[in-house]
């Protein structure tokens, strides 16, 4: 599986800043969960992830890190939007902008 983050037309990438912003515990987490996808790919099994809606779905990575993602083209994965959760749903903000973010690909 190859892994891409969402560029925004400025050059940004907001999933790879959330994640650099976090305590480097929490970022050896994602990066376990996304070299093990990149090796296994979504049969990985320290995966937890679930459908939002058609083609959008959600990685869920311990402990509350929640990355919003699309996979096209049969193996590439493009991680669009990342929130800490903190509800049981996801907030319709955050879906909405990975909607928006998704919109490009699909």
């Amino acid at each position: 599986m190859v892994i891409e983050f969402y560029l925004t037309p400025s050059g940004r990438s907001p999933v790879a800043e959330y994640v650099r912003a976090l305590p480097v515990d929490e970022r050896a987490e994602i990066d376990a969960v996304l070299e093990d996808l990149a090796t296994h790919g979504l049969k990985a099994p320290l995966v937890s992830m679930r459908q939002i809606e058609g083609q959008l779905w959600e990685l869920r990575v311990p402990p509350r890190t929640r990355i919003f993602y699309v996979v096209i083209e049969g193996n590439r994965m493009i991680l669009l939007h990342a929130y800490k959760k903190q509800s049981q749903k996801a907030p319709p903000r955050e879906i909405e902008t990975a909607r928006r973010r998704m919109a490009e690909f699909v």
